[in-house]
């Protein structure tokens, strides 16, 4: 009975993350949730500060992506770089779509895929505005996808990263080697799909006087912060070392020496950040750890193992695709956290773990529910008074998603079948 326990807590829990029922926030969910299976005494407590300590280095790669971020959206960055984009287009539509693109990719591949989601989609609002175009949803669709499509770039575009990983993580020049490919497979085929779906609406022509705002002296330390973030990071990662504590240290001393430039307050940086997402976080790895209780984790742990012992390439296939599936419907971040443990606990071919990766990362473009970025989306959508159902989302997302997920997984086992 306590196994059953566990399983209805934990699925009222991730469903309550997914559906936000009464408009309460997904952190509220997940923390709920592992609180009664700590109450109700179905974990203990040392297994309950277990779950939340294994997420120690996803919080703090959070916290210095997040600062960092609202550090920057607070001094206009990003709009400046959506309004040079649109002066760029030069009445082109096309081309505007293809510069916001651009940028996406660059932002998701820096800053992660949250960031693209919470930060770019206001951006980009605001320069379709002043471009005056008629159907701004083409342009905002890129903020989803792209934050999912871009997420493998580097081991830092996507925290999911980190938790299949764990403190396993490839050094940089690895992963380089590893997921180049596959990363340009699946931004290049995202971007055609997606271009082709909107082609009617990217026919008009759009505003090509665009006014450039000044950017600030604290926008510009602001990129130079981000910039030396980039370096930060591709230096801890080439070193083999993990990722969250300088993710956090440089986010901080950003958003410190912006803050004095500019003679802001902290708070103005600190209110913005999105701070519910830590105990989400938490809680989820709460769940998990619950989970593991059940014997879930060592019966998908053996299932793999004999999936692969018969056949790696079905294996690959299966887990890449299963995964993407899954994704869609418990969320990524959970899913992504039973793969990670499975991975760790597996000892499963790096071609099988690639492929899971890139299903955990890519595969929440089917679903409005695919992943935390696509939630963050829709909340920034929302506050630009558009709306996109569930089901618009999910006839777009099954074009763009499975096209991109059978390309960048034919390049992964092509890749590892011609290595090996």
């Amino acid at each position: 009975m306590p196994h059953t326990y566990i399983w209805i807590i934990t699925f009222l829990a991730i469903a309550g993350v997914i559906i936000r029922p009464f408009n309460i926030p997904e952190a509220i969910w997940a923390v709920t949730g592992a609180v009664l299976l700590l109450v109700l005494g179905l974990i203990t407590p040392a297994e309950t500060w277990s779950g939340i300590a294994k997420g120690a280095d996803v919080y703090l790669f959070l916290t210095g992506m997040m600062l960092l971020a609202e550090t920057a959206r607070e001094e206009k960055l990003f709009d400046w770089l959506a309004a040079q984009a649109t002066q760029r287009a030069s009445g082109s539509a096309s081309r505007l779509f293809g510069l916001i693109y651009l940028v996406g990719v660059v932002v998701t591949t820096f800053l992660s895929n949250d960031a693209t989601a919470v930060v770019l989609t206001p951006a980009v609002a605001a320069a379709v505005k002043a471009a005056k175009v008629d159907k701004p949803l083409p342009y905002l669709f890129i903020c989803a996808f792209i934050a999912n499509a871009a997420s493998f770039v580097l081991p830092i575009s996507n925290p999911a990263n980190l938790v299949i990983y764990g403190t396993h993580m490839p050094p940089l020049g690895q992963w380089l080697v590893q997921y180049s490919l596959p990363s340009i497979v699946s931004i290049a085929v995202t971007y055609l799909v997606l271009r082709f779906t909107q082609r009617d609406a990217l026919r008009e022509s759009i505003e090509t006087n665009i006014a450039i705002p000044a950017l600030s002296p604290g926008g510009k330390l602001a990129m130079l912060g981000i910039g030396a973030t980039a370096l930060t990071l591709l230096t801890a990662s080439a070193l083999d070392a993990e990722l969250g504590l300088p993710t956090a240290i440089t986010g901080i001393l950003t958003s410190i020496v912006v803050l004095i430039r500019a003679k802001k307050s902290p708070w103005e940086v600190v209110k913005g950040v999105s701070w519910a997402v830590l105990p989400l976080v938490a809680g989820l790895f709460v769940l998990v750890e619950a989970l593991d209780k059940t014997g879930l984790i060592q019966s998908l742990t053996s299932l793999l193992q004999e999936s692969t012992a018969r056949s790696v390439t079905q294996t690959t296939w299966l887990s890449g695709v299963g995964t993407a599936l899954i994704c869609n419907l418990v969320n990524n971040l959970p899913a992504g956290l039973i793969a990670g443990t499975v991975v760790q606990a597996g000892q499963v071919p790096e071609v099988i773990k690639s492929a899971i990766l890139v299903g955990i990362d890519l595969g929440p473009n089917l679903s409005v529910t695919g992943s935390l970025a696509t939630i963050l989306w829709l909340v920034a959508l929302r506050r630009e008074g558009q709306t996109v159902s569930a089901w618009e989302f999910l006839k777009l997302g099954f074009l763009v998603m499975t096209t991109a997920l059978v390309c960048t997984l034919g390049v992964i086992w092509l890749y590892h079948t011609m290595a090996g």
